[in-house]
């Protein structure tokens, strides 16, 4: 129980730091081993979400002067909408199902990332906006990863890295905050993951710090070829098990 514990924690410092340093994240990082921590896929989700809304109100209280509230809140609304739909799947599924779906997603994720990040131009319109946000709420939902199609959009419409990082992970706080009241309607906010959740944040604070020290001085195209790496090794420990 001990060592699980500090696992955890250990786990919540990586995924706060990745979130810190590229503006999403946290939960690619940490659902490559919640799901085998915690008593079901259900609670682990909602474990991943609390503790990732948490990551990014510290982000999003420091960079709130940079808001634009018009470049996010269709976007948030389609993701809401999709995200509720996708959490009452999960209350439907079998978890082994689920884990197979999440070690599929991961290798798409990662595979997406290392070849077509960066050549792909969204233009900012409502269509758009409404196909990113209903992928975004079902990746979300289903697997605690909202950020990828998210990210894609906010990268495209935003003009610095601050109003990029306010207007993201203003849009994971609030989309956390509303799954986890999904999440508490079907049942999979439970007394183990609120406590689970009082040794995370200690992670959490302390991955969010050391990530805004390297978000100044690490490469970030680096880490991003090191997290996608992680994501699609771990996609595939996903579908062996």
């Amino acid at each position: 129980m001990q060592e699980t514990t500090i696992f955890l924690v250990l786990m919540c410092i990586g995924a706060a730091f990745v979130q810190r340093v590229s503006g999403f994240g946290f939960g690619i990082f940490i659902m490559t081993v919640l799901p085998y921590l915690m008593p079901s896929y259900g609670e682990a989700t909602t474990l991943s979400g609390l503790c990732a809304l948490s990551t990014s109100l510290f982000i999003a209280i420091r960079n709130r002067k940079y808001l634009k509230w018009n470049k996010l809140w269709f976007l948030l609304i389609v993701f809401l909408i999709s995200s509720f739909f996708a959490v009452h799947f999960v209350s439907q599924a079998a978890d082994g199902l689920l884990k197979t779906f999440l070690g599929i997603m991961l290798i798409i994720a990662s595979l997406w990332f290392f070849l077509l990040a960066g050549k792909v131009h969204l233009k900012p319109n409502k269509p758009t906006q409404t196909v990113l946000g209903t992928l975004s709420g079902i990746m979300g939902g289903l697997f605690g990863m909202q950020g990828p199609p998210a990210v894609l959009y906010f990268v495209e419409t935003t003009d610095s890295k601050e109003e990029y990082m306010a207007i993201a992970q203003t849009y994971f706080l609030i989309g956390n905050v509303m799954m986890t009241f999904y999440r508490a309607y079907y049942g999979f906010l439970t007394t183990t993951v609120l406590t689970d959740y009082c040794f995370g944040i200690f992670g959490v604070i302390a991955g969010t710090m050391l990530g805004s020290y390297a978000f100044k001085k690490m490469s970030l195209p680096i880490l991003k070829k090191i997290i996608y790496a992680y994501m699609a090794i771990s996609g595939i420990i996903c579908l062996l098990n």
